[in-house]
């Protein structure tokens, strides 16, 4: 395909945040109509009406009909739910998927699953993109797997990963919309907890990539997440045995990100108002003897999903990989 076409996008389980945020960049997109957003539960109502910033920008509603003529379907649903829709939404082969939840994320008895008989490749452009173009399905990876692949991906190609020991935190928005206890202000506001400590669903599919990179190692990643008083964003610091110098673990780090657009090496501290907004990932490297501290810091509903699903749909049309991304960070 060329990146003169325009082509025809959906959305199923359009209400939530990474529904609304690609609702955000998709018709802002040049080479893209946005024609459906299917909920069920909104059917009927304008987008404005659950998205309230988007009055004025379109006049589109939610629908619970989905059109045969799609060229690609972006599912935004509950994690089990996918397979689900799929099953039984009697979809065109012809139909590109991205799937934002982790229905096909994880290897099945040793292979990528399949869409309608075709391999769902694994949505990381910095580790898989030649494979995600002319992709026929991608699962797009979580927003904590994301944040600590891009921290470990060029030691654990290096074969310099054996064991990392992982914190992070994220924003409310990394919960979902559905209201629960520990989404509300009242609970959230001056507050942090980790939770999910060293059983977070994100370490498997990190793990699945770390061992295809380096598989007589398999390397290990010991992670607690933390839940943050603030929106949007993921910080994640990874600490590491290495007595690589740290001039050239930073070289190594620059090399295997050079010609990816969204992901950059910094040479000073980073923190999370460089990204959020954006579907960019900033990188830090610090180092004391030999211990090695790698940050990594994304928003967690673009570079950590939304923005992630736009950039796999440009690499699996064809489309220069930035289109649609160009965002800027509110920084102040």
């Amino acid at each position: 395909m060329t990146n003169s076409l325009l082509i025809k996008a959906g959305i199923a389980g359009g209400a939530g945040y990474t529904g609304g945020e690609l609702i955000r960049v998709l018709l802002r997109h040049p080479h893209v109509e946005l024609t459906a957003i299917h909920s069920r539960s909104n059917a009927g109502q304008p987008l404005y009406k659950v998205h309230t910033d988007l009055l004025g920008d379109t006049d589109l509603t939610f629908t619970d009909q989905l059109p045969d003529d799609l060229d690609v379907l972006f599912l935004c649903m509950g994690h089990g739910e996918s397979k689900k829709f799929i099953a039984g939404a009697n979809l065109s082969p012809a139909i590109r998927i991205i799937d934002l939840s982790q229905d096909y994320r994880l290897d099945e008895e040793g292979k990528r699953p399949l869409i309608n008989g075709q391999r769902v490749i694994y949505g990381l452009p910095e580790w898989q993109r030649d494979q995600i173009r002319g992709a026929a399905h991608v699962a797009n990876p979580g927003c904590f797997a994301t944040a600590i692949q891009l921290g470990l991906l060029p030691l654990a190609k290096e074969g310099w990963l054996e064991e990392a020991y992982t914190t992070g935190i994220t924003g409310s928005t990394g919960a979902g919309q559905a209201l629960q206890p520990t989404t509300q202000f009242t609970w959230r506001a001056n507050n942090i907890s980790a939770y999910k400590t060293l059983t977070h669903q994100h370490l498997l599919e990190a793990g699945q990539t770390f061992t295809a990179l380096n598989p007589l190692i398999r390397p290990r990643v010991n992670f607690i997440p933390w839940r943050g008083d603030f929106t949007r964003g993921i910080f994640v610091s990874s600490c590491v045995t290495c007595a690589v110098p740290l001039s050239d673990v930073r070289e190594l780090y620059r090399r295997f990100y050079e010609g990816h657009p969204f992901t950059h090496v910094s040479d000073g501290p980073i923190d999370l108002k460089q990204v959020v907004q954006t579907n960019k990932c900033l990188v830090q490297l610090e180092q004391s003897e030999d211990k090695l501290v790698i940050h990594s810091v994304i928003d967690n509903l673009l570079k950590g999903a939304s923005g992630q699903a736009v950039q796999n749909m440009n690499l699996m049309f064809g489309f220069p990989e930035k289109i649609g991304l160009d965002l800027k960070a509110g920084f102040f």
